[in-house]
């Protein structure tokens, strides 16, 4: 008999992660071949999701709320010695992933916000707020903070894999359907009602919207 499974991640934050899965190689390819108009829309996009997803950390489902996962030193060091509890949601060590992640994608969309190209046609957004000399400075720290967000990601990719093959806990799975086994505790995620993800989705169009035309 199938173990009966309940909801783990609402829609809001899978679509988050979807999206932003899909969104850095799109980024990195538009780069590639000079598609810097695209790159910078994509970079726009970003930015929104980013916001999006430090509004839905406050005001999201439970599973999503930064203070569901944020957990001390302590505890991620037993949950990493395997002496922790069974976890609902992101683990330990996962939640603070989760804000390395969301730290990264924060700097280096905003460092893209004021960089410039070398004959200065392509710009971000704020570049008119510095020199041209800083925002070719900020453009090469955004390419070294690209490679860094890389080497995180390939870490993310292990660590994902480590938890698949060989302490057996499917990780993709509940990211697609939302579901996974329900635990022993009874614990399920507590859902945000449909007006908190108006609201974050709004506050974060706005807030994008106002950095890019008019500041």
């Amino acid at each position: 008999m199938s173990r009966e499974t309940v909801v783990v991640w609402d829609l809001p934050t899978r679509l988050f992660h979807w999206a932003i899965v899909l969104l850095v190689p799109a980024l990195w390819w538009t780069h590639q071949i000079d598609r810097l108009d695209l790159h910078i829309l994509l970079g726009e996009i970003m930015l929104g999701l980013v916001l999006f997803r430090l509004i839905w950390g406050v005001i999201g489902g439970s599973t999503a709320r930064f203070t569901s996962f944020l957990r001390g030193p302590g505890t991620v060091l037993r949950y990493l010695r395997g002496r922790g509890t069974a976890i609902f949601g992101h683990n330990p060590a996962g939640g603070w992933s989760v804000i390395v992640m969301l730290l990264l994608l924060a700097v280096q969309v905003g460092l893209g916000l004021f960089v410039s190209d070398e004959d200065g046609l392509n710009t971000g957004p704020l570049s008119h707020l510095v020199s041209y000399e800083s925002a070719r400075t900020l453009a090469d720290r955004h390419e070294t903070v690209f490679y860094i967000l890389l080497g995180f990601i390939a870490f993310h990719v292990g660590a994902i894999l480590y938890y698949q093959l060989v302490r057996r806990d499917r990780l993709v799975g509940p990211m697609l359907s939302g579901r996974r086994a329900a635990p022993e505790s009874g614990e399920a995620m507590i859902a945000a009602p449909l007006w908190r993800f108006v609201l974050a989705a709004a506050l974060a169009a706005i807030l994008t919207w106002i950095v890019s035309n008019y500041l």
